[in-house]
């Protein structure tokens, strides 16, 4: 098991230093994700300061994206890296491709296959100089002169991540996948009973394997020095599971437990505008499903002792700043324990 972290990076004059950090202290990977800052500069500084450390996107927003566009900067941090670039798709819901993004949006599951589908196209045409051609429903890719077309080079099969919560897209990364990020709220029951069976699924339909996905996650954890830290870590965590909960494109999770009219209960009180209320509908129960509360000394051998054998790369929800002194020491602890 490997344990990366996630970097949110406020200034791209940052990224290298921090990059550098987290290989020095022995962690196997850094992520980005697409929130209030674009997810793939970050990595460009981290691939230049690196040597040994994956680097990847988790995750970045797929559809808002041509699939060419995505191939090129793909291709770039592959090749810069040598070869340690992941690229880490996601679909997102349908208010954010359309509202946020103003695009278009349909059936993920459909499109997110051909949007994986032409990257691999358009990346065997320019290692190998065939000719483009990829006609899909959503995606068509039939012309590239050598104009457009970089070099070949040795790191053409770029790894691909894909994140869901659903079955479809389980199935979809288990048939075309390296890997899949699997989403912080999730339950070790959610991981054995749905998750793992439909890439297990999508796996044997491809003539694959389990072991052909690693499947990663940053992970909901709650610790702390002392009482009042564990309380404030406590309420952090119930407030996002709380706000993922409201949101129906979770609603399995809830279902699989039982859960499910806490969901619609939390979705009434968000459109009621009662977001500081919603922490407080989280049980301790359900807090301890899903995520792993433990002292700082023994938080990473808990995390290793419940996802051994189900998850392949791990990591925390919160992301990794060197100048927080208050959470440094969770990230030496976990330095030592993996």
């Amino acid at each position: 098991m490997l344990f990366d972290v996630t970097i949110f990076p406020k200034h791209l004059s940052t990224a290298a230093a921090v990059a550098q950090q987290v290989e020095a202290m022995g962690f196997s990977g850094l992520w980005t994700a697409e929130t209030s800052h674009n997810p793939f500069l970050p990595l460009t500084h981290a691939a230049s300061a690196t040597q040994r450390i994956s680097i990847g996107t988790g995750i970045a927003v797929a559809f808002p994206r041509s699939p060419m566009v995505v191939a090129n900067v793909a291709w770039d941090l592959a090749e810069q890296s040598n070869g340690r670039f992941i690229l880490g798709l996601g679909t997102q819901v349908k208010a954010h491709i359309t509202k946020r993004f103003s695009t278009e949006w349909s059936a993920p599951v459909p499109r997110l296959r051909e949007y994986i589908g032409s990257l691999r196209t358009i990346w065997q045409a320019w290692q190998t100089g065939t000719p483009l051609r990829y006609t899909g429903e959503h995606y068509r890719f039939t012309f590239m002169t050598p104009f457009f077309s970089p070099d070949p080079m040795p790191y053409a099969d770029i790894p691909i991540y894909i994140a869901g919560v659903n079955d479809g897209l389980c199935r979809l990364a288990g048939e075309l996948c390296q890997g899949f990020h699997v989403h912080p709220f999730h339950t070790v029951r959610y991981l054995r009973e749905r998750i793992i069976p439909n890439i297990e699924a999508g796996a044997a339909k491809a003539g694959r394997t389990r072991a052909d996905v690693q499947l990663a996650c940053a992970l909901f954890v709650v610790t702390g020095r002392n009482a009042d830290e564990i309380q404030a870590n406590s309420i952090l965590a119930k407030s996002q599971i709380a706000f993922y909960a409201s949101t129906p494109s979770y609603r399995a999770v809830l279902d699989l437990h039982g859960w499910g009219d806490l969901g619609t209960h939390l979705n009434t009180m968000i459109r009621e505008n009662r977001w500081g209320e919603l922490w407080t509908e989280i049980s301790d129960d359900m807090l301890d499903q899903i995520a792993v509360v433990a002292p700082p000394d023994e938080l990473p051998y808990r995390v290793r002792e419940r996802y051994d054998g189900l998850l392949d790369r791990v990591g925390y929800y919160f992301p990794f700043v060197p100048q927080e002194a208050d959470k440094q020491y969770l990230w030496e602890q976990a330095a030592r324990a993996f």
